[in-house]
């Protein structure tokens, strides 16, 4: 491989955003990450300087020092903030500083700082919790404003793009859309990587179709898996059976072609979802209750390499833990193949260094042929004492809270939609 090129890397998990930018020639020098047990895969997969720490406790030039790098010359600074509600916007819109003094500073401006003193030749920026929502943009205006102030102070022309990708649309076999906001230092203005996968159901032009669950997983088996339990558990593990691949338990109800069990749209969209082997994977949740998706289409749990498969990590990834803590730590990261994609082109727009191999080195073989769909089994007789009637949910902005709030006050309140 051609040079590799440095990254300094906060609020680092399990690795997503990493493994995706070392598979693009890119080296991690050092990682930081609070939460312990990702910090103990992170060193049973690589050998990646580790700062088990909370950033906003750490001074950057610790983290300087135990990556060997100086400012100035840290080529890349990655990291996915877990950001908080934009409730402390106050601070940001009075405050000229980056820096810790201020009680109310938080993981966004913690990351912001690090770039305002290290000044890397580039950054990415990912998971800014609600950033681009429209309406609701009042984090992006911070966000950017922030950069404005530390062009100012540090005499750098970072010129941030706010992409939302899917990463379905770039080989992933799992729609989950994630936000990134991309700089360089020298002002290039970055330009996302067109897709290269598209929803099959759609004109698929010069697009693949998307990678699907059995692209992914086809050839693994629970069986070997001596140390996971991927039994459901629960009121309503015994239904899962008699629900197709690819639905959820809107199949029961009156609109489908279940057994009317439950109200049109009255449980949360992932309530005994399961996954289609011809379509990619729904996103992986980090912390799933007993009933929640998606499920394999063999009515069980996926294993962690299954969810690792999904997320598009090397194959020599290491998750510690249990269960519980190796699904937090998968569900959390962003799918390194996504982050790759994003790497080469940074690599390519920001380094005039393009890769010379076209295929990206995580991406996922297609595999044939994909099996016809498990036949579902009938509603077990526990249940078929719900079948009847159920009303649908009544709207946006009129759910269970808006009517337990209007009982109890007796005001009549406006549609959300009105």
């Amino acid at each position: 491989m051609s040079k590799q090129f440095s990254v300094l890397s906060l609020f680092t998990g399990v690795g997503g955003l990493d493994y995706g930018f070392e598979a693009a020639g890119f080296e991690t020098r050092v990682a930081l990450e609070w939460d312990h047990q990702c910090c103990e895969s992170l060193r049973a997969s690589r050998p990646w300087p580790v700062i088990e720490d909370d950033l906003l406790k750490t001074p950057t030039q610790r983290i300087l020092q135990a990556g060997r790098l100086r400012s100035g010359s840290v080529d890349m600074l990655i990291g996915g903030p877990p950001c908080q509600p934009f409730s402390k916007s106050g601070w940001w819109k009075s405050g000229d500083s980056l820096r810790l003094e201020d009680p109310r500073a938080n993981t966004l401006a913690g990351y912001l700082r690090v770039l305002e003193e290290v000044r890397p030749k580039a950054f990415l920026l990912e998971n800014v919790e609600g950033l681009a929502f429209g309406g609701k943009d009042e984090g992006l205006r911070l966000l950017l404003q922030a950069i404005g102030r530390i062009n100012v102070a540090s005499g750098t022309a970072y010129r941030p793009v706010v992409v939302t990708l899917n990463a379905a649309d770039y080989g992933v076999p799992q729609t989950r859309t994630r936000v990134f906001v991309i700089g360089s230092r020298d002002g290039r203005v970055f330009v996302p990587p067109p897709p290269t996968h598209r929803d099959p159901s759609l004109p698929l032009e010069e697009h693949e179709a998307w990678v699907t669950a059995w692209d992914a997983i086809g050839d693994l088996d629970v069986e070997g898996v001596a140390d996971e339990d991927t039994c459901l558990t629960g009121k309503w593990a015994d239904l899962l059976p008699s629900i197709p691949e690819g639905q959820n338990y809107l199949w029961h109800t009156d609109r489908m072609g279940g057994v009317p069990l439950f109200g049109w749209r009255r449980r949360y969209w992932n309530f005994l979802l399961k996954l289609s082997k011809d379509r990619p994977a729904w996103t992986i949740q980090a912390q799933p209750g007993p009933a929640t998706g998606p499920f394999h289409w063999k009515n069980r749990r996926l294993t962690i390499r299954e969810l690792s498969r999904i997320q598009t990590f090397p194959e020599d990834l290491v998750v510690t833990g249990g269960r519980v803590e190796a699904q937090r730590q998968v569900g959390n990261a962003v799918p390194s193949l996504l982050a790759e994609v994003l790497a080469r082109a940074i690599r390519q727009q920001f380094f005039r260094s393009p890769l010379k191999r076209e295929r990206p080195e995580l991406a996922v073989a297609r595999r044939t042929p994909c099996p016809p769909p498990e036949q579902p089994a009938d509603v077990p007789a526990k249940y078929l004492s719900m079948a009847g009637t159920h009303a649908p949910h009544p709207g946006t902005g009129r759910g269970f809270l808006y009517q337990q709030a209007e009982q109890q006050t007796g005001t009549l309140f406006a549609d959300a939609e009105a």
